[in-house]
């Protein structure tokens, strides 16, 4: 059995959690998906999957076989391409995923000047704000606005997003512009909740290098970067969101900010990843144009 594409076997099945899938990906038949990874377990000593008719599931085993394949099969492709002629041109698809407003406002707009440089890499760019597990969504790496407390993952810092509170002209109209702290005691936030936890209705702004939260009164709690500011285009209440995130609702007037005395404290911007000594080229140089991209937001 060629051990190589055994492990290339396993690492789809594991990301696409079905063989038929994972065949039809490799353009294999599927008894030799099946034959392959009964073999690979067979070798290991160890059950990899848990089977039904309906579902394939990976066990805690393969899950930390799972990791060091990726870390092998990293370290081959980077040993490949140390004396080819086409070293500055890996290739491949590399699956990332980041926030809605982060897709949609800056990392999308500027993907025409990666592909100048890489033309043989392949992006797959999923949009998403909660918590992602890249063993079960199958990406390579995930950007989010807190560090991993996964001990499997690798976090690197990508930036400090400035974060303004404000609302729709409408909603001024109806409570009044807070013009001080004092002033929020009438007014209302949008909540904001991520999947599986509390929702959250405060307001944060930084005072002598403390964070201070002002709960407020809520009538609308929404999941998703894109609802948030729905919503405050809608009139529901204030928000704190990025500057980045929202440029053209604030240069259409459909966004105003207040409050600007008060800072709220900068989002910071996390990119994660599997950890090892060794990344593909391919993920490598896009998470080193991502490190650019975020060092220099204004353009």
């Amino acid at each position: 059995m060629d051990q190589i594409q055994a492990m290339k076997i396993f690492i789809r099945i594991a990301e696409l959690e079905s063989f038929s899938r994972a065949a039809e990906d490799l353009d294999l038949p599927r008894a030799t998906v099946s034959t392959t990874l009964k073999r690979l377990e067979q070798r290991l000593g160890v059950r990899l999957f848990l089977r039904t008719t309906r579902q394939v599931k990976i066990t805690d085993e393969g899950k930390i076989y799972y990791q060091r394949c990726l870390q092998l099969l990293s370290a081959l492709e980077e040993a490949d391409t140390l004396f080819a002629h086409h070293k500055n041109q890996p290739a491949g698809t590399v699956r990332i995923d980041m926030p809605h407003s982060l897709a949609r406002v800056m990392v999308i707009p500027a993907l025409q000047a990666f592909y100048e440089h890489y033309p043989h890499i392949t992006l797959s760019v999923s949009a998403n704000d909660n918590s992602v597990n890249l063993l079960d969504q199958g990406v390579d790496c995930v950007i989010r606005a807190w560090p991993s407390e996964d001990e499997n993952l690798q976090s690197r810092h990508l930036a400090n997003l400035e974060q303004i509170t404000c609302a729709s002209p409408a909603y001024f109209a109806k409570f009044g512009t807070p013009q001080t702290r004092a002033d929020l005691a009438t007014h209302q936030a949008i909540g904001y909740f991520f999947a599986h936890q509390q929702p959250e209705s405060h307001l944060e702004f930084v005072t002598d290098g403390t964070v201070e939260k002002i709960q407020l009164r809520r009538t609308l709690t929404v999941s998703g970067a894109d609802a948030y500011v729905a919503a405050a285009k809608a009139g529901f209440g204030l928000v704190q969101v990025s500057r980045l995130a929202i440029a053209q609702e604030l240069e259409r007037g459909e966004l105003v900010e207040v409050l600007s005395a008060l800072t709220p404290p900068p989002m910071p911007l996390y990119i994660m990843y599997p950890p090892g000594r060794f990344l593909a080229p391919r993920i490598r140089v896009f998470l080193d144009w991502l490190i650019t991209l975020f060092s220099q937001p204004d353009a």
